[in-house]
């Protein structure tokens, strides 16, 4: 039914917003630098002060002053996230170190997921449970499904051998708070989660308690104190508050995400902005992009412009903006990228054209560099629309940590913010170093 399709597409929306949203919250805690050579060919960045090494196809881990310490014994790791990484034998069992280089869990699981409210999931062949933060098996592997911790409780199914196979709440102390009798059931959000039962959603309070009877044939979990509804009836949303009080009739095909203060729902064929009181603001769309930095991608005629908080349009709704990126033309170091009869260049936050649309392609503008398009070959310009490099390369991508990989010869380099190769770089052309003019 399409309204299922809607709705599982609205969940995988929030589920993914809220996930980045914290992904990005976590990155912003760690410090990330740029070191200037690459002698193992790995990533060059530093993350949390610590760089991925490598010896004889195994992989360690070493500090900015160069101090190794985790010898490359493993055949492969992940990327530390806020003090703890994932690593796997050559045996492909799993565990996680912490970043002094301890096994918190030891390299013998099937899977092990970094931590969330300082417990760790471990599944040893179908089987899950828990570590903590300092390498305590807190909860042996037992159940079937396990989710990470949120809010001090974890969805668990243990009935693996009956027909119906129901979910329940254990706390830390794998205490069954909230006993397994729902058809399902998502981790708790603001002190509410969403449950299934007889193939109908509601939601539940820490106690258990149905706050909202499950009735609907979908829901959304609680988001900053708001929560939504589709009626079995008319397959349509409503929104609920935190007191579980309905704040708009059902009208809504479709919640997307949330973002900034506001929601986005589709009425029909078209999208408007809901606040957290439950009014429509500014107006219908075809298409909308979430409030970034104050900011929202908007689609309306078929043309592309960009309007802020207020619902103030800053950049005017006349742009072409094709292809798969259409809605991502949002400002990036205060430029955002316009595109018009198939020419790019980029405006202002007052909407003024700072980088004239002459370009044959175009990317985002990060670290002060803009990759661009030009005679059918790429280079780059700074900010002010200089061009820097020699337009050569037949790809060139955007710059991250300092690095950017661009495509030269049918071979791919990776270079600096200066132009010169870091990796990769035998046959690299020395002269296509940047010409700064600023």
């Amino acid at each position: 039914m399409t309204m299922q399709r809607d709705i599982k597409r609205s969940l995988a929306s929030l589920i993914v917003l809220l996930a980045f949203a914290s992904g990005l919250r976590a990155q912003d805690k760690e410090k990330v630098t740029v070191v200037d050579d690459e002698e193992c060919g790995c990533e060059l960045v530093f993350v949390d002060g610590i760089q991925t090494i490598e010896r004889d196809g195994h992989f360690g881990f070493k500090r900015e002053d160069g101090t190794v310490f985790v010898e490359p014994t493993y055949k492969y790791v992940g990327q530390f996230k806020n003090g703890f990484c994932v690593v796997y034998g050559d045996d492909m069992k799993c565990g996680i170190i912490n970043r002094a280089g301890r096994e918190v869990v030891p390299s013998k699981y099937d899977e092990a997921t970094l931590p969330s409210e300082g417990m760790m999931r471990v599944r040893e062949g179908s089987l899950w449970g828990f570590y903590d933060t300092t390498g305590h098996e807190v909860i042996k592997p037992q159940y079937r499904t396990v989710s990470d911790f949120c809010e001090g409780l974890a969805v668990v199914n243990d009935d693996s051998d009956s027909l119906k196979v129901l979910y329940g709440f254990i706390d830390r102390e794998n205490r069954h708070v909230i006993p397994a009798r729902f058809e399902y059931a998502w981790t708790f959000s603001e002190g509410y989660a969403v449950v299934k039962n007889y193939d109908r959603f509601g939601m539940i309070d820490r106690s258990g308690k149905e706050v909202i009877p499950c009735k609907y044939i979908g829901m959304l979990g609680m988001t900053d104190g708001r929560c939504f509804a589709f009626d079995a009836e008319t397959e349509l949303a409503a929104m609920f508050d935190k007191g579980m009080k309905q704040l708009t009739p059902f009208k809504y095909n479709e919640i997307t995400y949330y973002s900034e203060g506001f929601f986005i729902a589709r009425i029909g064929g078209h999208y408007t902005f809901l606040d957290r009181k439950g009014r429509e603001r500014y107006g219908l769309y075809e298409e909308l992009s979430g409030f970034m930095d104050g900011y929202s991608m908007v689609k309306r005629g078929g043309k592309y412009g960009i309007i802020n908080r207020k619902g103030k349009t800053v950049l005017p709704i006349e742009y072409d903006n094709s292809g798969w990126r259409s809605m991502e033309y949002i400002y990036s170091e205060n430029l955002a990228m316009v595109e018009k009869d198939g020419k790019y260049g980029f405006a202002n936050k007052r909407g003024e054209i700072v980088i004239p649309i002459v370009y044959e392609s175009a990317q985002h503008c990060t670290e002060g560099l803009i990759p661009v398009q030009k005679g059918g070959l790429w280079g780059f310009i700074d900010k002010e629309g200089n061009e820097v490099s020699p337009f050569v390369y037949s790809m060139a991508s955007y710059f991250t940590w300092g690095r950017a990989e661009v495509v030269f010869n049918n071979v791919t380099y990776k270079i600096n913010s200066q132009g010169e190769c870091v990796k990769n770089c035998q046959s690299y052309p020395k002269e296509f170093v940047f010409n700064f003019k600023r």
